[in-house]
């Protein structure tokens, strides 16, 4: 039994009236209060999406003229519950496809409001269907089915991708500090396919520092499982660019990992190209593991040699030589397999490491920002248990969850589906 009541309507607005009865328990109290709020949310909202109707004119689209048949009943999904309204439907003198102007003008979403196709979709970034659905229940008292969950979320998705390069999101320049270094890099990680099992799913970061080395914004961008990776690629090289037009004047700085087709991308769209300044003290703790056989001494030398990589000017060539002086030396086969492994390393990417160079000017030199890009977009969504997605379904959910981590990206989406409409930007 409704809770609510509409008592008082007029052209300018409505009043509704909410009964509540006491109780003993504050929790139950929270919890009727809650209920109350949601029945007046849905006849609040069908209210309100009444205004969006017309009355029954014919209207014309192009050259084309729509006569009304009739008021339909539909149901709509609110962030309050279900709500049915009759409203107006359309269609052209030659039939074909009926338009209901009220869903367009309301911005509806299939059946969906734009505030709840909202929440949905944001919810479903994070979590499958069954949690968005419990979650709903259980903080929201509003119950749903699963099918009209994934239904509104891969509606949301498929507007996103189709107009991710007219409804792109830059950050406003006037909105930030002045932006010194604009950092971008790229990294894989395994996710389980339906039908491929574990493969490689591309992320990308563009990060914003002010000349003081304070991070200002990221973008991510994320890409599921492709043979090949031209597409993302593409995609990635693209936003770049357009980031560098947006700030012309900064120093730009590829970075990542030791993977040679990393450095093909990054070397034409970056003045410095820096190899991620933790993978190289991984490979020189296993160096210093193999020539010194005594711990204090690995840990000495594995300290000194970090600590000059980051401070000195021409330490990286430095340890290259030292290495591999050291390879000239006799040892045993698995050892002797390990320094030549670090030497191959520091010969390719030794003009990578120039760190002390990087610092001064405040630049980063780990490509952490990527790395967690990996797990915060990729791992925490995609690699929970028992998940194994097709392509299109985990190429919608990466474009939910980057849209959700970007920060501002979200409303930006959101801002455009109200201007411009959602049932015509599909």
């Amino acid at each position: 039994m409704s809770r609510a009541k509409l008592i008082k309507k007029s052209k300018s607005g409505f009043s509704i009236q909410i009964n509540f009865d006491f109780s003993k328990s504050m929790i139950n109290a929270e919890q009727n209060i809650l209920k109350g709020l949601n029945d007046a949310g849905v006849i609040a909202t069908r209210e309100v999406l009444s205004q969006f109707d017309t009355d029954g004119s014919s209207i014309k689209i192009g050259n084309q003229t729509f006569t009304s048949k009739g008021q339909f009943e539909k149901k709509y999904q609110t962030p309050f519950g279900e709500t049915k309204i009759l409203r107006h439907v359309y269609q052209s003198h030659s039939g074909g496809k009926t338009y209901c102007p009220l869903e367009q003008d309301a911005r509806i979403v299939v059946t969906s409001t734009p505030r709840f196709a909202k929440i949905v979709s944001s919810k479903y970034s994070f979590g499958s269907t069954e949690y968005v659905k419990q979650d709903l229940l259980d903080n929201h008292d509003r119950p749903t089915h699963r099918k009209t969950l994934q239904t509104i979320s891969e509606a949301v998705a498929s507007v996103a991708l189709a107009k991710e390069t007219t409804w792109e999101y830059l950050p406003d320049p006037e909105e930030l500090e002045a932006v010194d270094i604009l950092s971008f890099g790229l990294d894989g990680t395994c996710m389980q396919m339906r039908n491929d099992g574990w493969r490689e799913a591309m992320t990308g970061t563009i990060t914003l520092y002010n000349k003081k080395g304070d991070r200002l914004h990221t973008s991510y961008l994320a890409a599921p499982p492709e043979y090949g990776k031209g597409a993302f690629l593409e995609k990635l090289e693209e936003s770049i660019n357009k980031y560098k037009i947006l700030f012309p004047n900064t120093t730009t700085v590829g970075l990542a990992d030791g993977a040679r087709n990393n450095w093909s991308f990054l070397k034409n769209l970056s003045n410095y190209q820096v190899i991620d300044f933790y993978h190289v003290t991984g490979y020189l703790g296993s160096y210093s593991k193999t020539v010194y056989k005594n711990i204090s001494e690995q840990k000495e030398w594995l300290d000194s040699a970090c600590h000059d990589l980051k401070n000195k000017h021409g330490s990286a060539m430095r340890l290259l030589h030292e290495i591999e002086e050291e390879s000239q030396r006799k040892h045993k086969k698995k050892d002797q397999d390990v320094i030549e492994q670090v030497l191959t390393y520091f010969k390719n990417n030794v003009e990578k490491m120039k760190y002390k160079k990087m610092i001064d000017m405040n630049a980063p030199i780990g490509s952490g920002v990527t790395e967690a890009a990996c797990k915060v977009i990729v791992k925490e969504r995609m690699c929970k248990a028992g998940m194994r997605w097709k392509k299109d379904g985990a190429q919608m959910v990466l474009k939910l969850r980057t849209m959700n981590q970007t920060n501002g990206h979200w409303e930006h989406f959101w801002n455009r589906v109200d201007q411009f409409g959602f049932e015509l930007a599909a």
